[in-house]
């Protein structure tokens, strides 16, 4: 059994999240500069057992797609011709920025580090590998 990584995609940064081996615990992995990403997952999954990629689908809240969605939809077009053998699997998004701020309020993290981008992007891919695990359980 490998690794199941999350994917919180944005323009600049990508917040990325993985399970353990076998896939019980989800965590916060790191933040990456978004042009940097495929290399990184490339190198990541040269080292680490990763079975498959779940990537977030930004939707509004009324359903329809994000503006964002076609930078995604375009990532994940060069993810699959880079990696043809990864399965990818979608997973909605929505409010996991606002669950990302409420967790870091409700663990105590001060005001100033909840101003770290980097760190509500990494939150967030913990939270779309949770929801995700949820729904295969």
């Amino acid at each position: 059994m490998g690794r199941v990584l999350a994917i919180d995609y944005g323009v600049r940064r990508t917040g990325i999240a993985v399970t353990d081996p076998l896939q019980i615990i989800p965590n916060g992995l790191t933040t990456v500069d978004s042009r940097q990403l495929l290399t990184f997952l490339r190198d990541y999954v040269g080292r680490e057992p990763v079975e498959r990629i779940v990537v977030g689908k930004p939707m509004q809240t009324n359903g329809r797609e994000s503006e964002n969605l076609a930078h995604v939809r375009r990532f994940v077009e060069k993810l699959q011709q880079a990696m043809p053998e990864m399965p990818v699997e979608w997973w909605d998004e929505r409010y996991t920025s606002v669950l990302a701020h409420q967790t870091m309020i409700e663990s105590g993290i001060g005001r100033m580090a909840r101003r770290n981008k980097a760190l509500v992007d990494e939150i967030s891919a913990c939270i779309i590998l949770q929801g995700w695990m949820e729904r295969r359980r």
